[in-house]
């Protein structure tokens, strides 16, 4: 039996299927091809929810007696955008000057690939891990995130399944393989201000009441003072206003409502409850403020929606876990990597309360890019990486 320990065979055979969010594309099957002959028993649980795309996902277990590692990733990649522009057919696979082309290569199959080929070569070597390794794989994670991983993880949880650690897969290099190991990250919320004016002539301003002087006050107290200067741990608070709105596409008109946008990504200094309760006394302050609205006597009318549910702020401090894998890096490439807690949410937000996660991949120069790609040499350097810390950490190396 040929077993999967070659990760660009494997990455190609995942590349060649057109999994664009929502779609399963195939990969979910062939990714139980290269699993079943591993000795993995394989799950295809289907999520629903209204105004949402089915949800197609993977769980697999390889069970044995000791610890039990969950690997967490996700299948689904982002649209190709403009597939003239691509040097090789996105979904070909295309190997040229030593890197294999196509979306996903980074972001990430190309991290499922190298998991799947260490689990393999262990396999091989030991005849398998002193205890029981799975992989938790969602094909919704590019996409709203409601019928993926959250889901999954209730479902494996319901059936008794129960994890002592986790790696997401997800690119976490900025530059080199070896750079950077995600620890933890910034929570996120995102929230929508729509203020109400009078609307009326631009020429005749005392007779209207223009939302948008009253949403720059607004703006204006979210941006200033800084919520927070950082921490041992993590990055500084930021608010970024991503969008603002009057639906208004005449010059000589007052609109009667203005609505501005806006995610936060907060650090350990706050939780999901103190933020908005900062945003909101931000706001209720600031409409009273006369600075763009001289004359009048009325606060600002508004109103705040917060749009999602939020990203909680969670920092891993499992030493075995991390230590392991720190090692295991240095081991292969010959430094210590950072840990960081930098960058944008992941499916570890959800990990997080089932067990210790980290977040380990490839560099991710090109994720989302016209040409994503993956260096050949990366592929196998990963995967030596996962290897030996699935020896390591089972106590096998």
């Amino acid at each position: 039996m040929t077993l999967p320990t070659d990760p660009a065979a494997n990455l190609a055979s995942l590349i060649r299927c057109a999994s664009v969010t929502p779609a399963e594309g195939g990969a979910l099957s062939a990714l139980e091809a290269m699993l079943k002959p591993l000795g993995f028993l394989v799950d295809r649980p289907v999520f629903s929810e209204d105004g949402t795309p089915d949800i197609e996902n993977l769980y697999a277990r390889r069970s044995g007696n000791g610890p039990h590692l969950m690997f967490a990733g996700h299948t689904d990649v982002v649209p190709v955008g403009d597939e003239a522009a691509w040097t090789h057919p996105p979904f070909a696979a295309d190997i040229a000057n030593g890197e294999m082309y196509g979306r996903g290569a980074v972001d990430m199959k190309g991290g499922i690939a190298c998991f799947i080929a260490a689990v393999a070569r262990h396999v091989e070597a030991n005849g398998g891990p002193k205890g029981s390794v799975s992989l938790l794989i969602t094909g919704d994670e590019e996409g709203p995130a409601i019928n993926g991983t959250v889901k999954l993880l209730e479902w494996a949880a319901s059936k008794g399944e129960k994890w002592d650690a986790s790696i997401v897969g997800e690119p976490t290099n900025p530059d080199t393989l070896g750079d950077m190991i995600k620890i933890g990250r910034r929570g996120s919320m995102s929230g929508s201000i729509t203020v109400n004016g009078r609307q009326g002539h631009a020429a005749y301003p005392q007779l209207a009441d223009n939302p948008v002087r009253g949403l720059m006050s607004l703006v204006d107290a979210l941006l200033h003072p800084v919520f927070d200067k950082g921490t041992k741990d993590f990055q500084p608070t930021n608010l970024e206003v991503t969008s603002i709105d009057v639906g208004n596409p005449a010059t000589n008109v007052i609109p009667a409502k203005a609505t501005a946008t806006f995610n936060i990504r907060f650090n350990d200094s706050w939780t999901a409850e103190t933020v908005q309760a900062e945003i909101h006394n931000r706001l209720d302050q600031a409409a009273g403020r006369k600075k763009y609205r001289p004359g009048k006597k009325t606060p600002v009318d508004y109103e705040l929606v917060w749009r999602d549910r939020p990203s909680h702020v969670f920092l891993t401090r499992d030493d075995r876990l991390v230590e392991t894998l720190s090692g295991s890096v240095k081991a292969v490439v010959g430094k210590k990597p950072a840990l960081s807690t930098s960058g944008g949410t992941s499916d570890a937000r959800f990990i997080k309360d089932y067990c210790p996660v980290v977040e380990f991949g490839l560099v991710g120069k090109t994720m989302h890019m016209v040409d994503e790609r993956v260096a050949i040499a990366d592929l196998e350097t990963l995967t030596r990486i996962y290897q030996r810390f699935i020896d390591d950490w089972f106590g096998q190396g």
